[in-house]
């Protein structure tokens, strides 16, 4: 990072490709500098470093919200000694109560200071808020859209209720923190088990289980034969299959489950072709 010349500074929750548009502007020798608000639900924490392969340096907002336009350039270059480019979205604030916009930074940086203008999508505008927004709704694919990967969550392998395996099919069931967690129903995903490096086609389910025990659950059913799970895994979300209900058997949910199966199937073999 000392030897960086550029870097691109923002939030970056979810590394979508209005953040990748801001990321080509650096060149090879650059460093994506993450300001920390703690609201990061789509990449929290450092899951941003799935999505890019710039190193990334973090800042908490609690640490620096105090500084001053000349005080907050002063650490960026302390930071990055040999800095010759700062990039920017056209939204950029910065300084106490943000204060400062990039018409200051270029005041402030006597290098050059890129601003990238607003990146849209068939029209609409590229934010990490409309994204959550579409997560919450079901609305997967576009989501994906926005972001350019599809949506993901990780966690830890937990034990399930143990109805699946004897009278409906196995999961792998996961307890995550930190992401926002899609709307409770039925999707087209890809699982990864551990530290495997390719994704299974599955089809996940999130909600709580309406038709059993009640409880809340985030299961994946592999598709491609009997895993087992050891520590954790990642979900890939594809697309929305169906809202999450109540059956009045638990033969009819075994239906339902059969149906959904279909549907993954299809959706990811037009994918894969």
């Amino acid at each position: 990072m000392k030897n960086s010349t550029a870097i691109a500074i923002g939030g970056f929750d979810g590394m979508h490709i209005g953040h990748q548009q801001l990321f080509k502007e650096m060149g090879e020798n650059g460093t994506i500098v993450v300001i920390e608000t703690g609201y990061a639900n789509l990449t929290p924490k450092k899951e941003r470093e799935n999505f890019s392969n710039f190193s990334i340096l973090y800042l908490n907002l609690e640490n620096i919200r105090h500084l001053d336009g000349e005080g907050f350039v002063s650490l960026l270059q302390s930071k990055f000694p040999k800095l010759k480019k700062i990039v920017v979205g056209y939204d950029f604030h910065f300084g106490k109560h943000r204060k400062y916009s990039f018409d200051d930074l270029k005041i402030l940086f006597s290098g050059e200071v890129k601003v990238v203008d607003e990146v849209t999508l068939k029209g609409d505008s590229v934010h990490s808020h409309k994204i959550r927004a579409k997560i919450q709704i079901g609305d997967i694919k576009g989501a994906n859209n926005f972001l350019g990967h599809n949506y993901t969550i990780r966690g830890h392998h937990i034990t399930g209720q143990g109805i699946g395996k004897k009278e409906l099919v196995a999961t792998i069931n996961i307890e995550t923190e930190g992401f926002l967690v899609p709307k409770e129903g039925v999707y087209v995903s890809l699982t990864r088990i551990d530290d495997e490096e390719h994704y299974h086609p599955s089809v996940s389910f999130i909600g709580h289980r309406v038709t059993t025990d009640g409880s809340f659950a985030i299961e994946s059913h592999i598709l491609d034969g009997e895993v087992v799970c050891d520590t954790k895994a990642s979900i890939s979300f594809i697309s929305f299959i169906r809202d999450n209900k109540k059956f009045d058997s638990i033969q009819e949910l075994k239906q339902a489950i059969k149906k959904d199966i279909n549907i993954a199937l299809n959706k990811l073999k037009i994918l894969a072709l």
